[in-house]
């Protein structure tokens, strides 16, 4: 028994070893946009409006638009589920997968007024890049995520301030 004990103590303490601890990362993004908050909210804030500026394609699998809502992404390769809603904003995140790291997946945007003519869209992503080799390659990550949230946020604008 105490043989068995010490094995088992042996295990859990090399788990421990080999667990990643997280590494939360945090990109914060936004453009400025020359209409009112509501009129450009009603233009990109609709939950599978996604496919429209960033290229994806978009599926309510469940739900009605509100909280708890699920959209398929990409042929369904990935889910999100709507977890925080607003008149101007709204918040998700990615389920566990099974057999895959979880890096915490969640994104926040929102149409953030400015004055009665001008409002902000802001993008916020947070996720574990713990699940990385090293520094370059959360580096690189997290790069290529500004990137493409970049160039959705620009998508958005141009829709937004299109006549």
């Amino acid at each position: 028994m105490k043989k068995y004990l010490i094995g088992m103590g042996g295990l859990l303490l090399s788990a421990q070893i080999l667990a990643a601890e997280p590494e939360y990362a945090t990109l914060r993004m936004e453009v400025d946009v020359a209409k009112p908050a509501a009129e450009v909210w009603a233009k990109v804030g609709k939950y599978c409006d996604i496919s429209e500026w960033l290229s994806l394609d978009c599926k309510i699998t469940s739900g009605d638009g509100g909280i708890g809502t699920v959209r398929a992404l990409a042929g369904g390769r990935v889910n999100e589920i709507l977890v925080g809603k607003t008149d101007l904003s709204y918040g998700y995140t990615q389920p566990v997968r099974e057999g895959q790291f979880y890096n915490l997946y969640h994104g926040f945007m929102e149409a953030k007024p400015v004055n009665a003519k001008s409002s902000k869209i802001i993008y916020t992503l947070v996720l574990d890049v713990s699940d990385k080799a090293d520094k370059a390659a959360k580096d690189a990550d997290l790069a290529k995520r500004r990137t493409s949230f970049e160039a959705a946020l620009q998508n958005m604008k141009r829709i937004a301030e299109a006549k």
